[in-house]
């Protein structure tokens, strides 16, 4: 019994990390391009267009990689790095101070992914299918 809670607790919090990355996260650039764009202009982005396109893959791919448990531990590791390099660049609460609760946010995110970066996708995930012997 205890076991089965583990795997429906890491599972259950995985997929809600890559959903985060997939739908709010890439998703919705994709259908606001030219505000996410202009968001990133007034934080003194350079190279935009690159970083945009760039994040979008990373988070889209890396999401999907996430929810289905693959590669779970070096996608998890470049999702957090991800994050926290969008954390000090779009969110500098010491400049906007409405700005500190997306940067404590993902903070959380970032320790959420550091997590599943050292732990791995679970028995519930491809790697863990993958890692079984026959």
């Amino acid at each position: 019994m205890r076991k089965n809670f583990e795997l429906l607790c890491s599972t259950s919090g995985r997929v809600i990390l890559g959903l985060y990355f997939f739908g709010p996260g890439a998703l919705l650039k994709i259908m606001d391009m030219e505000g996410t764009s202009a968001y990133m202009a007034s934080q003194g982005m350079v190279f935009i267009s690159f970083f945009l396109i760039l994040t979008i893959a990373i988070q889209l791919f890396g999401g999907l990689a996430v929810v289905v448990g693959y590669k779970v531990k070096p996608v998890a590791f470049i999702l957090a790095g991800l994050t926290l390099v969008i954390n000090v660049l779009m969110h500098d609460f010491w400049n906007v101070p409405d700005q500190t609760q997306n940067f404590v946010k993902n903070m959380g995110i970032f320790a959420g992914l550091l997590v599943l970066a050292g732990l791995g996708g679970g028995g519930w995930s491809i790697d863990g299918r993958l890692d079984k012997p026959n």
